[in-house]
């Protein structure tokens, strides 16, 4: 399954560099997004060296989800596409 990042999770002051909101393409509500959870996330650099993740909740009520990654993810990463494998596909 593809999804897009959204933007990094973050606060009033404080933003997570390996935390990200995750737009998915095929889902469309909460329930959907739930099923996801513990789900793996890839993100591929153009270089194509991989950040690993994983799905650890919902976020909001239209189908996005918070991904959570092995180490931060640069700027560049905004609006570029991930692959969501494993557990809820």
């Amino acid at each position: 399954m593809k999804g897009k990042i959204v933007n990094y999770r973050g606060g009033k002051r404080t933003q997570y560099s390996n935390q990200m909101v995750v737009s998915l393409s095929e889902s469309k509500n909460k329930d959907d997004a739930v099923k996801l959870i513990g789900s793996k996330v890839e993100w591929k650099t153009e270089t194509d060296k991989k950040i690993a993740g994983k799905v650890s909740r919902a976020h909001g009520n239209n189908g996005c989800v918070l991904a959570r990654f092995n180490r931060g993810l640069p700027g560049q990463s905004l609006g570029t596409d991930v692959e969501i494998t494993g557990k809820g596909n």
